[in-house]
């Protein structure tokens, strides 16, 4: 091929006016991820109820037992085993104080409330239980405990789990061995006999409760942070920074970590639900949270007594606990899909 001279004229190249670049500038908006990320969970319409429904519950939980009136611990003579009554609704014919007693003579509809000596100021949202216990207060005092278990039980997934399953992925060799065999060993115990053994020493409460999760609780999220950190850890942006010299705790902390933190966060999420429902479980087989506490799980269990003849004991507690789990699994869901929207591929 011949040379040839490319010959540049004068009217080649125009110079691009500074109002033309700045429109083309701002044709092209920059997105942060947090805003993505929002973006996205509140588009997907069962993470955004579900968030919907975690604020609304969190909400009744903190004042609730302000708004009505009553201790979840008092005792009101003369209330016992009153039905629901509600104030604006009792003149549509619902939640009224009417329920159906079914008796040797055949159904009949009673209303307890005719029998007070001042039925007209007498509200029980949620009715009351055998010894005259605000239902709706209890309720709400039980979805407290709840609720801070369910904080807890992320903590400790957050500081146990987080930090066993990096060091354990991140070293590897023999360190590795040995604290995956101990894992191993404590996983094999069933986490119910942890708890009978911890209320055989200490009472049952919130103490025993809150440590059969330091004793089991993280392992599954240890699991899940060495799985991410072995994958990681050989990858070039490591070996990089460890070329340069990086120490260990950078290496955890500042090329690790943040790599990460999207599946640990949704892992915490949900492991909440499975908490609450853990707490749940003790309560209502006896070796949860003591009287005069309520939780939703001794809640449950203490309505469950009276099913038969006072349903609506047990269907409050029930409905909120199944609102909560479900929200969490549906918002947990939601921010998986926001934070790895390739997952939707599987």
């Amino acid at each position: 091929m011949d040379n040839e001279t490319i010959e540049f004229l004068a009217d080649d190249f125009n110079f691009l006016d500074p109002g033309s670049r700045t429109a083309e500038a701002g044709a092209v908006k920059k997105i942060s991820r947090s805003k993505e990320i929002l973006r996205l969970l509140f588009e997907n319409k069962g993470s955004a109820a579900a968030l919907a429904g975690i604020a609304l519950i969190v909400f009744l939980a903190v004042t609730g037992p302000i708004f009505s009136g009553y201790r979840y611990d008092q005792q009101i003579p003369g209330h016992e085993n009153l039905a629901p009554r509600i104030q604006v609704l009792e003149k549509l014919g619902i939640f009224n104080g009417r329920e159906t007693a079914r008796t040797s003579a055949g159904v009949i509809v009673i209303n307890k409330y005719e029998k007070l000596v001042d039925s007209q100021g007498v509200y029980h949202w949620f009715g009351t239980d055998v010894l005259g216990r605000d239902m709706f207060t209890r309720v709400w005092e039980g979805t407290r405990i709840s609720l801070f278990i369910a904080f807890v039980a992320v903590m400790i997934d957050m500081l146990f789990g987080l930090t066993y399953g990096m060091i354990s992925g991140y070293f590897g060799g023999r360190v590795d061995l040995y604290m995956q065999r101990f894992v191993e060993i404590l996983s094999g115990i069933p986490n119910l006999i942890i708890v009978t053994l911890l209320i055989i020493i200490l009472k049952p409460g919130l103490l025993s409760i809150i440590l059969s999760l330091m004793i089991t609780g993280w392992i599954s999220m240890s699991r899940l942070t060495r799985a991410q950190i072995i994958r990681l850890k050989e990858q070039e942006f490591v070996l990089a920074a460890r070329t340069l010299g990086a120490g260990h705790l950078f290496m955890l902390f500042k090329e690790l970590l943040p790599n990460i933190f999207g599946q640990l966060l949704i892992m915490s999420m949900f492991s909440i639900p499975n908490a609450i429902f853990t707490e749940a479980f003790l309560a209502f087989i006896g070796i949860g949270i003591p009287v005069p506490l309520a939780s939703l799980g001794s809640i449950i269990s203490d309505s469950f007594k009276s099913f038969t003849t006072h349903p609506y004991m047990i269907v409050f507690p029930v409905a909120v606990l199944g609102i909560l789990m479900l929200s969490f699994n549906l918002f947990a869901d939601g921010l998986r899909d926001a934070l790895d929207p390739k997952m939707k591929e599987f």
